[in-house]
């Protein structure tokens, strides 16, 4: 009997010691940034992007994401802040709802790609398409304010500007219970005005670094796809324009795939600077 004590005090002292080594195990280091290849940690700082991506747009909540991007007015792209990855591209549709934003919302959905929605408030005029913008505020998307009627701000007053920008904003928060974040002039017509209104609402105004499917040359899905991954515009943090269009909804899968075949990830809205809550 005291032997068998003394063996299971010797087993348990022995399993003591080893949790004990288990526990206090020193993580290695990671590699400093200039201990790294740029490009190695671009292609590491995609993945983390996309990782990140697949729980935005799944539509769970999660905490409030950190400021990674800061717009660049000179060609309305994005300059990474800090270490984040700087190989990326925002993804924007505009004039939704019309007839395949949730055909869209739903491909960027299954390939984990966020984007920002924006919306006409003439698309908003029935309960159909109401529910269509609500859904797509759902799955995780931004919605974004386009105007309410498509038209050329630096054509009207300042009361019509005034008009055109606070009603769609006010139908999109009656619709998914928040304002828009993201304003975006149809044309990129602004007006020192709509400027001043916008800031005023807290929303960030951004216009586009390069987009085609409204040229008559590129109203095909496969020429579309072509140059939209290829374009001589595809840059570091590009602000790309795509619209509610059948050409369009067919190609974007294809978009989406040929750009991160090329090493692109795509920024999650709610990482950009200077929106509302940031």
């Amino acid at each position: 009997m005291k032997y068998t004590k003394l063996m299971s005090m010797s087993l348990l002292v022995l399993m003591l010691a080893a949790c004990g080594d288990v526990e206090t195990k020193t993580p290695t280091s990671a590699p400093t940034q200039q201990e790294v290849d740029e490009e190695v940690d671009d292609d590491k700082g995609t993945e983390e992007v996309n990782e990140a991506n697949e729980a935005e747009v799944s539509g769970e909540e999660t905490a409030p994401a950190k400021p990674l991007y800061t717009l660049n007015e000179a060609n309305w792209s994005f300059k990474p802040i800090a270490n984040a990855p700087s190989k990326v591209v925002l993804l924007t549709i505009d004039d939704a709802p019309d007839k395949r934003s949730l055909e869209m919302a739903k491909t960027l959905k299954s390939l984990n790609a966020p984007a920002i929605f924006f919306v006409n408030g003439h698309f908003l005029d029935s309960d159909e398409k109401k529910a269509v913008l609500k859904e797509i505020h759902n799955m995780g998307f931004a919605i974004g304010n386009h105007t309410q009627t498509h038209a050329d701000l630096k054509k009207l007053t300042e009361e019509e500007q005034r008009a055109e920008i606070m009603q769609v904003s006010e139908t999109i928060e009656a619709i998914i219970g928040e304002k828009p974040k993201f304003f975006r002039a149809p044309f990129g017509s602004n007006t020192d005005f709509s400027k001043a209104l916008v800031k005023e609402q807290g929303m960030l105004l951004m216009n586009w670094t390069y987009g085609y499917d409204w040229e008559s040359k590129y109203q095909d899905a496969n020429a579309l796809k072509d140059i939209m991954v290829n374009t001589e515009y595809l840059t570091n943090g590009a602000n790309l324009l795509m619209h509610d269009r059948v050409w369009t909804a067919e190609a974007l899968g294809g978009i989406v795939e040929g750009l991160r075949a090329k090493g692109y990830g795509m920024i999650d809205p709610a990482t950009i600077q200077g929106v509302t809550g940031q």
